[in-house]
């Protein structure tokens, strides 16, 4: 399978001896499609961290606690005398050995790298980075109290730790079931679910900038398709492939501009379309990674982006 673009960012630009996940989602709503989140073909050790997972879907009123949504789960070792944790761990590798040998594939290794990965994280102070209390109270108040502005602020706490790539999901307030999915009453749930947004969004970016590292910081805010320009009978827009738009900030890109156009009624693109393909390349170029690389699934080339894109060189820096 493809990897995600976390996955391959954590391969490409990740630090294989850093305690910290060099790929962390914050809040992913993974009930619709596990498999989304998955690495591919690059393996387990470039899986994502999930901090934050929501609940199912239909949840009554979806709320979610984001004070404990976002701790990491038994980050800090158990107290036992010195040591104890140690021959622990070492006595699990040797009860594992035999069976990892005899079956080595994904399962086994995802199985090892999970555990491997959570001992490394807990015997490091880098698992600090997750620990939003020693945060001032008027910062954790300016990025919005709510779990998207507490991702936001969680993912500035990681960048400037080295994690390359950071993902934080807004699938709702506090991830309440269907969020953006606006089929009914679309204005006034777009009016409630901007506020979080661009709190968090707008405290990121200022964060990032005022500690000197926006520039190196590639923000991208996307969904994965459009809504109907025109309001459905229910007062909702449906899903809508045609036209959307996305977002690049920081790193690698000159801002300050809007590339394309959607018309007067934004029923299609009617100036400088960008296909997927091409929006990639452009990602891959403003982080300073050849959009023409590829990984091997076994004897099989596969390449980060499909053929004949074309990277927006009037946005790159």
């Amino acid at each position: 399978a493809y990897p995600t673009i976390g996955s391959l960012i954590s391969k490409e630009k990740g630090d294989p001896e850093s305690s910290l996940p060099r790929f962390v989602s914050i809040a992913p709503y993974r009930f619709f499609n596990p498999a989304a989140f998955a690495p591919g073909i690059l393996g387990p050790m470039h899986a994502p961290l999930i901090v934050g997972d929501t609940l199912g879907f239909g949840n009554p009123g979806g709320r979610t606690d984001y004070t404990d949504a976002l701790k990491v789960k038994d980050l800090e070792a158990p107290p036992h005398p010195e040591g104890v944790v140690d021959s622990r761990v070492s006595l699990l590798r040797d009860l594992e050995k035999d069976f990892a040998t005899a079956r080595p594939d994904t399962p086994g290794k995802s199985h090892q790298a999970a555990y491997e990965r959570a001992v490394k994280l807990m015997k490091s102070s880098a698992r600090k980075a997750f620990n939003l209390d020693e945060e001032k109270a008027a910062v954790r108040d300016a990025y919005g109290r709510n779990l998207f502005g507490q991702g936001c602020l969680l993912a500035r706490r990681l960048v400037e730790r080295g994690v390359p790539f950071v993902e934080v999901n807004y699938g709702g307030i506090n991830n309440n079931a269907f969020g953006w999915d606006t089929h009914g009453n679309n204005n006034a749930a777009c009016k409630e679910l901007c506020g979080p947004l661009d709190t968090g969004w707008a405290m990121l970016m200022k964060d990032l900038k005022e500690r000197g590292l926006l520039d190196s910081t590639l923000i991208v805010w996307m969904g994965e398709f459009g809504r109907t320009p025109k309001l459905n009978g229910g007062n909702g827009r449906d899903h809508y492939p045609n036209a959307w738009s996305a977002v690049l900030a920081g790193g690698g890109v000159r801002g300050g501009q809007a590339y394309g156009d959607t018309g007067k009624d934004g029923v299609e693109v009617t100036k400088n379309p960008v296909n997927v393909p091409d929006f990639l390349a452009t990602i891959m170029k403003a982080m300073g990674i050849n959009p023409e690389g590829e990984n091997m699934s076994g004897a099989r080339p596969i390449k980060f982006v499909d053929r004949g894109f074309k990277p927006i060189q009037a946005i790159l820096d």
